[in-house]
């Protein structure tokens, strides 16, 4: 019996982790930890019994174990209830898919108690990469990634030497807004950000891969994850998502994953590495989807992702930079309070503001964070 815990457990990734669990009946939850959502929440701790159930918000937390004081379940809060639960003794492996960095302390948690990482909180990787990489080498845990694009990548690396990367080919839907210039984009709303083309996937990363920053975000992991230069990796719009990405060999040779745009493949993948299990669902009909198309990303049009490879370049703390203005200016997306537009120029001028820091710490990087959004507010 595999033992796992979820972090962001009702969350999009949290929520299909968590069918993935019950097609395969042989994986005990150990932990389970959410934002706010306690009614979801309770429904899986009924479900799926945890030893431990932690809560961001304190009062949540409260409320919660009133509701749920039939059973043996802890329930903890803040960050000091997410590491708890991060390091729940019996897990092996933790789910990370808590949204934004406050992923970072309780990945770190983990890892230094042994447990592998199945990866869905790209913000821990885009912000401290130097950290992340260098401890799973020491601890010799591994980093299994979740998203869609590094799980296709990690699946065409297996048996390969990761040395004889050229090129990694990072693809991309282009979002709802594909071929739409700036102009045409000035008078985006919420709804329309909203409609992702593909894929079912929680608000902030809906809008984040409608401006392209999510692609940007992945750029920026792929560098950490397979130990490539940012110039390693080439970002391909493939409109179908059907092919999750790509890599290109030094000898010229190309190998894809392909599959439907479902992600309990991935997640499914990560848990039970290197092992492939059934999974129930629609198959891929090369005859029915007939074409596959390609096209060079606008970086003209979505600066988002120019802005990432900038700040990817620079390294130290400006990736947290652009990570933080974007979570900022994604929340105030959200809330109505700025247009679409906004979005990318906020990140850009939290970014020709700051002075990067090289190799910061845990500490230094959250306070990098804290500086922007109080740069910002005070902007915007």
């Amino acid at each position: 019996m595999k033992k796992i815990s979820i972090l962001g457990s009702t969350g999009s990734i949290g929520t299909q982790t968590l069918e993935v669990v019950r097609n395969q009946k042989d994986i005990q939850v150990t932990a389970l930890a959410a934002g706010s959502n306690i009614a979801v929440l309770e429904q899986q701790i009924r479900e799926f019994k945890p030893s431990i159930a932690c809560v961001w918000n304190e009062k949540k937390a409260a409320e919660l174990s009133s509701l749920i004081k039939d059973l043996d379940t802890k329930v903890v809060s803040g960050m000091e209830g997410l590491i708890e639960a991060a390091v729940e003794p019996s897990a092996e492996i933790v789910v990370t898919a808590v949204v934004g960095m406050i992923g970072i302390r309780p990945t770190i948690a983990a890892m230094e108690a042994g447990k592998d990482i199945a990866l869905a909180n790209k913000e821990t990787l885009v912000t401290a990469g130097h950290i992340i990489m260098k401890l799973a080498e020491e601890k010799k845990v591994r980093i299994l990634p979740v998203d869609s694009e590094h799980s296709a990548i990690f699946q065409c690396l297996n048996g390969e030497n990761r040395r004889e990367i050229h090129k990694i080919l990072l693809t991309a839907s282009g979002g709802p807004f594909r071929g739409r210039t700036r102009e045409q984009m000035a008078k985006v709303r919420v709804e329309d950000a909203l409609k992702h083309p593909n894929w079912a996937m929680g608000q902030k990363i809906t809008i984040d891969s409608s401006t392209m920053v999510n692609k940007g975000l992945e750029v920026m992991e792929a560098k950490w994850l397979f130990g490539v230069e940012m110039d390693q990796v080439q970002v391909v719009v493939q409109p179908q998502s059907v092919i999750h990405s790509m890599i290109q060999f030094e000898d010229g040779a190309v190998m894809a994953q392909l599959g439907t745009p479902d992600m309990k493949l991935p997640i499914q993948y990560a848990l039970y590495y290197p092992e492939r299990r059934y999974l129930p669902g629609e198959r891929l009909d090369f005859a029915a989807l007939g074409s596959i198309t390609f096209e060079n990303p606008d970086f003209e049009n979505f600066i988002g992702l120019r802005l990432a490879y900038e700040a990817g370049k620079t390294g130290g703390s400006m990736p947290t930079v652009f990570n933080a203005a974007n979570e900022l200016a994604v929340k105030k997306f959200l809330d109505r309070k700025i247009g679409y537009l906004d979005i990318t120029d906020m990140i850009e001028e939290a970014m020709n503001h700051h002075q990067a820091v090289k190799e910061p710490t845990v500490e230094k990087i959250l306070e990098t964070e804290a500086e922007t959004y109080e740069y910002l507010e005070s902007r915007w």
